[in-house]
């Protein structure tokens, strides 16, 4: 008897669990999730890296893929996909430009066979917090600044209507 048969269903209708030798092979990727606060959705982040996905590759090869969202928070995600498509997972990731009608970035970090590497990997790597730094004035104008570990600040415009985005250099910096 073919041994890939002999698995299903056992004595008593029960399904016995394939040998790790007969499963398919996946691969985990750990992405930071910028800006960091707050956490995506879940449900909403997979349907964003479904549709980036087959929008890159199409159907056929995002079916191949099989990309999915195993988990997300404090600024991380783990994603799974099938061996062998690791690195057309990690370039769909990286043109993800929002979830939900948030701007949003990933940056893929690294990628493993097991869950238990990427989430020590995780527990390792400093807090991807902000701080809130006190209202200040910049070109006439009121803003909330927060700033990020290293090096990023962002500047959001007091106001109802709309935020600004703004894209500042280092001499913009000194004089804040």
């Amino acid at each position: 008897m073919d041994p890939a048969l002999s698995y299903g269903t056992g004595h008593g209708g029960v399904m016995k669990a394939r040998p790790p030798t007969m499963r398919e092979k996946k691969r985990y990727i750990l992405a930071r999730i910028n800006p960091p606060v707050p956490d995506p959705d879940p449900k909403e982040l997979y349907f964003a890296v479904l549709e980036s996905v087959t929008s890159l590759f199409g159907d056929a090869q995002t079916a191949r893929m099989m990309p999915v969202v195993i988990s997300c928070g404090k600024g991380y995600a783990l994603i799974r996909c099938t061996r062998g498509y690791e690195e057309q997972t990690r370039i769909a990731l990286m043109t993800l430009t929002s979830v939900a009608e948030r701007k949003i970035a990933l940056h893929p970090v690294a990628t493993s066979g097991t869950l238990l590497a990427l989430k020590r990997r995780i527990a390792r790597m400093p807090p991807l917090g902000w701080e809130l730094v006190s209202p200040l004035q910049f070109k006439g104008s009121e803003y909330t600044a927060r700033r990020y570990p290293g090096q990023k600040v962002d500047l959001l415009e007091k106001g109802i209507k709309s935020q600004e985005l703004l894209f500042l250099t280092q001499d913009d910096l000194e004089e804040l």
